[in-house]
C-alpha cells in the first residue's frame, strides 16, 4: 500500500528526508497522521520517528528551513517540536509508520497491527500501557482525545493503565495538558473525553474545579441534579450551534461556582444562589491556572458566564421592553452567543419543562428582537457623555457627574425617556437643577 501525501506534506517530508539521509538516520512519519490520512482526515499534527537522535533530527531539519524555525526540546522525554507553515511537526516514537527513506519512500509500515485497531475502531498501545505511560504521560491525554475525536473506543486493559498512571500527568507542563484538554473540546462530542478523563481519575488532577461538580447530594429526601454530567450536556448541546472555542469555554465554565455556592434550605431545597457571579470572579484565575489566554477572550467568557441566568430568568416572567433593553446593554455585541449559551443550558429528564422553556426562549428571542430593531441599543452608549456633562454644567470629574450621568442610562433604559440627544439632555438639565448644580 503506499500512502497519500499532500503536496505540502511532501515539501516537508522532503527536508526531513534530506536531514535524515545527512545524519544516516532511517526516518518515519509515525501514529495520529497516519492514522488520520488513511480515515482521509486532516492532520495538522505529524509525528515523526528515527533510529537515532531525534532531537539531532529535528534541529538538523529546522537548519535547513528559511526562516529557521524554534525547535522545542523536551529532553525528558527525547522529543522535539518545530512548525513547518501550519504543520505541528514532533520527533516521537511510535508505532504505525510511513517511511520517508529513498529505497521505499510513501511505504505504510505496520509493526503492531494498527491497520487493524483502525478497523475494529479501537485504541490500544503497541507495547506495554505501563510503560508507554510513564515514558511519556502525555500520551494518556492524546488517546483520549483520539477516542473523542473519532469515536474510538478505548480498550478496558488501556484505560486501566491510565487510571493506574494518572499521577504521572503531573510532570507535564500546563500547557501541553491544555492543549489536549482544548482539541477534546472542539471534538464534536466533548463530553466523550471528559467524562473519560473523570472516570480515570485524570480530570481531578488538570482540571479539579471541573471535577468538583460531580456528584448529588440528598438531605431530607431532597437531591439536585448532577452538575458535572449537566455542564457536558451543556456543552454537547452548544457544539451542536457552535465551533467558537471560547464559547464551548463558557458552556464548560457557566456552573463552574456551584459547588462552593450549594445551601442546603429546608423550605426551598438546594440552592446556588450567586454562582454566576462567583464563576465570573473565577474565570481569571481559572484561565492563568491553564495557561489560556488572559485578553478579551477571558472577558468574554467571563460576560457569558455572569450574564448566563439572565435570559432564562426573563422567560420565567412578563418580559417588559425596559428588561430587554437591560439585557442587551449588559451583552452588547455578544447577545447572539450569550443567547446561544442560554438555549444550550436548557436540560431536564422532564420533557414537558424543556418544551416550556424552549417556548419561553423563543418568546424572549421575538422581543430581543424586536427591542433591538427600535431602540438599537446593542453596544449603546448613552446620548450625553460625562464630558458633555462636565462641559455643558461647567463641574470637575465628580460623584455628581457619575449620578447625573446614571440617572439619563437609567431613564432611558426603563423607557421613561427616548434615546436621543436633545431629550437626554432636557433631562440632564433638570437634574441638575434638582441637585442645585444649575
Amino acid at each position: 500500500m503506499i500512502f497519500p501525501i499532500t503536496p505540502q506534506e511532501k515539501s516537508l517530508f522532503d527536508l526531513i528526508r534530506a536531514a535524515a539521509s545527512q545524519l544516516g538516520l532511517p526516518v518515519y512519519a509515525v501514529g495520529g497522521y497516519v492514522r488520520d490520512r488513511l480515515l482521509a482526515r486532516a492532520s495538522k499534527d505529524i509525528d515523526i520517528v528515527c533510529v537515532g537522535d531525534g532531537i539531532a533530527l529535528a534541529e538538523k531539519v529546522a537548519s535547513m528551513m528559511s526562516p529557521t524555525p524554534y525547535v522545542a526540546v523536551y529532553s525528558r522525554f527525547g522529543t522535539a517540536m518545530l512548525r513547518f507553515q501550519d504543520l505541528e511537526v514532533e520527533f516521537v516514537g511510535a508505532a504505525l509508520a510511513v517511511s520517508l527513506n529513498d529505497a521505499d519512500y510513501g511505504t505504510i509500515l505496520d509493526s503492531f497491527g494498527g491497520c487493524l485497531d483502525l478497523e475494529r475502531k479501537i485504541i490500544q498501545t503497541p507495547l506495554d500501557p505501563d510503560k508507554t505511560f510513564a515514558d511519556d504521560p502525555l500520551r494518556m491525554m492524546r488517546a483520549i482525545r483520539f477516542a473523542t475525536q473519532l469515536n474510538f473506543t478505548i480498550t478496558p486493559e488501556t484505560l486501566d493503565s491510565i487510571a493506574r498512571n494518572r499521577k504521572r500527568i503531573q510532570i507535564i507542563s500546563v500547557e501541553r495538558i491544555t492543549a489536549e484538554m482544548e482539541k477534546i473540546l472542539l471534538s464534536p462530542v466533548p463530553s466523550i473525553g471528559f467524562t473519560l478523563l473523570f472516570d480515570t481519575g485524570l480530570l481531578q488532577l488538570i482540571f479539579p474545579e471541573m471535577a468538583a461538580l460531580q456528584g448529588v447530594e440528598i438531605r431530607n429526601q431532597i437531591g439536585h441534579k448532577d452538575n458535572f454530567y449537566h455542564t457536558l450536556e451543556v456543552l454537547d448541546n452548544i457544539c451542536r450551534e457552535t465551533d467558537n472555542v471560547w464559547l464551548r469555554w463558557a458552556a464548560v465554565l457557566h456552573d463552574i461556582a456551584k459547588p462552593p455556592t450549594k445551601r442546603f434550605d429546608p423550605q426551598l431545597g438546594w440552592t446556588f444562589y450567586g454562582h454566576e457571579a462567583l464563576g465570573a470572579a473565577m474565570v481569571p484565575r481559572l484561565f492563568r491556572k491553564l495557561k489560556l489566554p488572559l485578553d478579551h477572550k477571558m472577558k468574554y467568557v467571563q460576560k457569558l458566564v455572569l450574564l448566563h441566568l439572565r435570559p432564562i430568568a426573563l422567560t420565567n416572567e412578563l418580559v417588559t421592553d425596559s428588561a430587554v433593553r437591560r439585557l442587551l446593554f449588559e451583552a452588547g455585541e455578544d447577545i447572539d452567543d450569550l443567547m446561544t449559551l442560554c438555549k444550550a443550558d436548557i436540560t431536564s429528564k422532564n420533557e414537558g419543562k424543556v418544551n416550556r422553556y424552549k417556548e419561553n426562549y423563543r418568546v424572549l428571542l421575538d422581543k430581543i428582537r424586536e427591542v433591538e430593531a427600535k431602540d438599537h441599543l446593542r453596544n449603546w452608549q448613552p446620548p450625553i457623555s460625562g464630558e458633555d456633562i462636565m462641559r455643558e454644567l461647567k463641574l470637575r470629574p465628580s460623584r455628581e457627574v457619575g449620578l447625573i450621568k446614571l440617572a439619563i442610562r437609567e431613564a432611558i433604559l426603563d423607557g421613561e425617556l427616548a434615546n436621543d440627544y436633545e431629550e437626554a439632555f432636557r433631562f440632564m438639565m433638570e437634574k441638575a437643577r434638582e441637585m442645585k448644580l444649575a
